[in-house]
């Protein structure tokens, strides 16, 4: 993996390392690690980056090097690849599996085949999922493949320049059929897990819109403006629309063994080529039952 940049009439008063915080959005601390590690080269030589380039100067930015990734077990996974290029690994994950290991998922969860993934094609590094999905929540998980990717898409979270797009199956009919949810959510007290609506908490902004209605339950499209824990799941709740499913924020339900929470679309500007990437999961099969 390299990132190239080429030095242009604006520059030509700016330091290598300038130029890489200012134009490719290095983070000091990631530069300094690529500085001691001779990652980094104007014309094919390595440099002092303190120094200054000429017009038309390649500036060039290795990431190939390994990465002590040994703190995550390797487990052979049926992986659903939507997308994969030498930056990106944009995957479909199922309900019920979660994104990292811990104590009861130590060798069981998505990082842990994608851990087997890499070993399989060369790729030693660390595992980096960029967003995150509850464990019975299904959809598109992005993890990237070197550390500045990683930086460039959280970065674009802040910023709204990476947008998230779910679908769900709420309780009873919504109205309005279309608007927005703005609510603070506040970690509840006394749990670890559980959130809820509080003036104390953060600001959370949810914008959906009624696609389908059936007997007892509809069909909505969400798209998240802020990424709090539970968002979308907090906020139906409050609404008396819990989703179908959501054992913590609502009731069991005959129709859905989880709650019916799809992380159905992201958009987002691709750090090494920037264009715009959209990209879609199909629905799971339970899911899709419910909606024919």
């Amino acid at each position: 993996m390299e990132l190239t940049y080429q030095i242009n009439k604006k520059d030509v008063n700016s330091t290598i390392n300038s130029i890489l915080i200012n134009e490719l959005h290095f983070s000091t601390r990631l530069l300094k690690k690529l500085i001691n590690k001779n990652c980094i080269y104007l014309n094919n030589d390595t440099i002092n980056t303190r120094c200054y380039g000429k017009i038309n100067d390649i500036i060039s930015v290795s990431f190939d090097y390994k990465e002590d990734n040994s703190n995550i077990i390797a487990t052979p996974m049926q992986l659903d690849i939507i997308y994969e290029d030498d930056w990106l690994l944009i995957l479909n994950k199922p309900a019920g599996i979660a994104i990292h290991p811990s104590l009861s998922h130590y060798s069981t969860s998505l990082s842990n085949g994608v851990k087997y993934y890499f070993d399989s094609i060369g790729l030693y590094k660390k595992i980096r999922p960029v967003n995150r999905l509850d464990f019975y929540t299904s959809g598109l998980v992005i993890f990237a493949k070197c550390e500045y990717i990683q930086e460039c898409l959280s970065r674009q979270m802040s910023t709204n320049n990476f947008k998230k797009e779910y679908l769900c199956l709420i309780d009873g009919i919504i109205e309005p059929q279309n608007g927005y949810i703005e609510l603070p959510i506040a970690r509840k007290e006394g749990s670890i897990i559980e959130r809820c609506i509080d003036s104390s908490g953060q600001y959370s902004k949810t914008i959906y819109n009624l696609i389908s209605e059936f007997d007892t339950y509809s069909l909505v499209h969400c798209i998240l403006e802020t990424g709090r824990t539970h968002q979308i799941r907090v906020h139906f709740s409050f609404l008396g629309h819990p989703l179908l499913g959501d054992t913590l924020y609502g009731q069991p339900s005959p129709l859905i063994s989880h709650q019916a929470l799809h992380s159905y679309q992201v958009s987002f500007i691709h750090p090494i080529t920037n264009k715009v990437k959209k990209f879609t999961a199909p629905l799971p099969y339970d899911f899709k039952k419910l909606i024919k």
